[in-house]
């Protein structure tokens, strides 16, 4: 599997501590996965903004 598609978990802590150290390494050589990284490396803090409530009602009418 390609470190892009784990991006994702990595972030959010969810991978295994082997998978982790493989992901977190990548990143060191890779300037492609690691822009790739700093796209949604925010995206748990900005997760933790939302309510129960935000999530329950869905998007928002345009």
């Amino acid at each position: 599997m390609h470190v892009r598609q784990l991006l994702g978990a990595y972030v959010l802590g969810a991978l295994a501590p082997d998978e982790d150290r493989r992901v977190a390494g990548h990143l060191r050589t890779c300037p492609g996965c690691r822009a790739a990284y700093l796209e949604v490396a925010e995206a748990p803090s900005m997760l933790a903004l939302l309510s129960e409530e935000d999530l329950a009602d869905g998007p928002p009418d345009e």
